[in-house]
């Protein structure tokens, strides 16, 4: 594997559907108690392999595990820091998407946080690692999962009451969490910190209100937690950022154009690849994209969505980059998709099929822009 990852122009944001084997294998494990843990993995080592296959034959630079040994795109990571359990309640408790509620599963800070040495994400990636033969890629969630995903009521340690306190204990968790994955081999290590997105929604930003939390207060420190959690990272270490809307079984949560955050993610983070959702016209126009400074970092605007099986033309993707190059460097920008194919297990409703053709038009928009992958 390269010890220092280039800048490449294709990428996906990392989740893919899970196999029928690994649904069915998960189910028996943790529902039945008919499979093993040993019988589990195995299953899952298998689909992993060969989703890096499909991933390398398709031409992209970058692969993934496709987060198979998850249920969630966060929760997994969370639950096995130290000081934070994820506690179920009643179905009705679930996050309210478009349609649909989110499992009931919900994160309790108990402790004081910390990042262990044997989280098993770090396994994940050597085993990703040992496996292909491009760069490889692990996704985690960002430090304001952590917070926002968190409820008043369930933080109980008296001093993570105050909130300065508290983000600063998370971005120590991050920052030595970014280590220990470098540790591990990671040089390309991407931080899913969605609600920057979520704090542009009306109705959010009045929920956070009536909590008595100022949403661009918000926005403020949890640019700050980023880019405490990554600021010390080694040379030889990119860091990605991914920023949606939501994506459960193909709906969303938010709406609302980047201007409110478009200078925090930019500017006072320092990541080296954005994530942008950009999939319909929930996301706002490509403004934002001025906020962008001249330099080495390259934002991916997601035109290509992931949650329906309808295939973007190469004509309409070529026009949509024509466009966001009024606003960056088009020697800054890249292609992926909007989202994961599937943040839970659940995944989105399209076909491995449909997936297969998004991620070689991925490709295929590459070459075609910029004579590259």
């Amino acid at each position: 594997m390269p010890s220092s990852p280039r800048l490449h122009r294709a990428d996906h944001v990392g989740s893919l559907l899970r196999p029928s084997a690994v649904k069915q294998a998960r189910r028996q494990h943790f529902e039945e108690g008919t499979c093993s843990a040993e019988e589990l993995k195995s299953i899952e080592d298998t689909a992993v392999t060969e989703l890096i296959r499909l991933q390398e034959d398709i031409g992209l630079p970058v692969v993934t595990d496709g987060e198979v040994r998850r249920s969630f795109w966060h929760y997994d990571f969370m639950g096995a820091l130290e000081g934070l359990e994820l506690v179920q309640r009643e179905p009705a408790a679930g996050v309210q998407f478009h349609g649909v509620n989110l499992r009931p599963t919900f994160p309790t800070i108990t402790g004081r946080l910390d990042f262990p040495d044997d989280h098993p994400m770090l396994e994940h990636f050597k085993f990703l690692a040992d496996q292909t033969r491009v760069i490889p890629k692990i996704s985690i969630p960002g430090p304001s999962c952590c917070h926002f995903r968190t409820a008043k009521a369930d933080i109980h340690p008296p001093e993570y009451r105050d909130p300065e306190f508290l983000f600063a204990e998370i971005a120590r968790t991050y920052a030595k969490a970014v280590q220990k994955f470098y540790e591990a081999g990671c040089r390309y290590l991407q931080l899913d910190d969605i609600f920057f997105a979520h704090l542009c929604d009306p109705h959010i930003r009045e929920q956070k209100w009536q909590e008595g939390q100022d949403p661009d207060w918000l926005i403020q420190r949890y640019a700050w937690m980023m880019h405490e959690a990554i600021a010390k990272r080694p040379a030889d270490m990119r860091i990605g950022m991914h920023i949606c809307r939501g994506n459960y079984k193909s709906t969303w949560i938010a709406d609302g154009p980047y201007d409110r955050v478009a200078d925090a993610i930019f500017n006072q983070i320092g990541a080296d690849i954005y994530f942008l959702e950009y999939d319909t016209d929930r996301a706002g126009g490509l403004e934002p994209l001025r906020y962008l400074a001249k330099g080495s970092q390259r934002v991916y605007p997601g035109f290509i969505t992931t949650k329906t099986g309808l295939l973007e033309s190469l004509d309409d993707l070529k026009r949509r980059f024509e466009e966001a190059s009024r606003y960056a460097d088009m020697d800054q920008l890249g292609i992926a998709p909007q989202c994961g194919f599937a943040s839970t297990e659940e995944g989105n409703t399209i076909t491995e099929e449909d997936q297969k053709r998004k991620l070689e038009l991925v490709v295929k928009t590459a070459e075609a822009i910029w004579g590259e992958v």
